[in-house]
């Protein structure tokens, strides 16, 4: 019995990293509807599977269950949006506290090589690249110290920013975050806690400021959006 159950986390976790990935990618927008039928067909897998793909996203914001209706790509609200901001500058404060105080040479080795990253997408103009990695950036201050639930909770935040801004940014107004990751990192090297958090707020705010509140709501189809994440 537990051989034949043993494929059911791991089909469910790949359709859930799938339709996040392609959120957090800008591939599936807001108010996409999620068919059930459509994702068990891409997947080779039962309505079942997918259904419980589809709870997890839901616990997780990323998704919204309609009864009679379905289920659809979250569409965040304004106030939502603003909420979700407020919670991250309150998190990351003390994250840049906890860095500075904790961080030894090769987390900051690790952070410059992320930032090589970054840029090297931002100069490609990678889209799909640049939203993952920039991201990634405040999750791995987390990661590199050891506080892996600040971490799993930002990282989750971080995937409900990618709704927001999809919904809301202007695509010019994403090139800056990589260079004021650059100077953050500045700052942290320098054990300068007070222009760390500063640079910090300044960056949340900036992205937060950058957002139009005019939603788009145009979807992508679903086999396009999970099809490369399929087996």
């Amino acid at each position: 019995m537990a051989a034949a159950e043993s494929p059911l986390p791991d089909s469910t976790q790949t359709i859930v990293a799938a339709i996040t990935a392609a959120i957090i990618e800008h591939r599936l927008a807001p108010g996409a509807k999620l068919t059930e039928q459509k994702i068990a067909a891409i997947y080779g897998v039962s309505r079942t599977i997918v259904r419980q793909a589809l709870f997890q996203l839901a616990r997780d914001h990323l998704v919204t269950l309609e009864p009679a209706r379905g289920a659809f790509v979250s569409q965040p609200s304004v106030e939502e949006a603003q909420q979700v901001f407020a919670v991250r500058r309150m998190l990351e404060q003390h994250l840049v506290e906890e860095f500075c105080e904790k961080a030894v040479a090769s987390d900051f080795r690790a952070l410059r090589a992320h930032l090589k990253q970054e840029q090297a997408v931002v100069n490609r103009v990678d889209v799909t690249g640049r939203t993952r990695l920039l991201g990634d950036f405040h999750v791995l201050m987390a990661e590199r110290i050891g506080n892996h639930v600040l971490a799993q909770i930002l990282s989750e935040l971080i995937s409900r920013c990618a709704l927001i801004t999809l919904m809301y940014q202007s695509s010019r107004a994403a090139q800056h975050s990589s260079d004021e990751h650059v100077d953050i990192l500045k700052a942290l090297e320098a054990r300068d806690v007070a222009k760390a958090k500063a640079l910090m707020e300044a960056h949340l705010l900036a992205t937060e400021n950058s957002l139009l509140y005019h939603p788009r709501t145009s979807s992508a189809d679903l086999a396009q959006a999970l099809g490369s994440y399929a087996a």
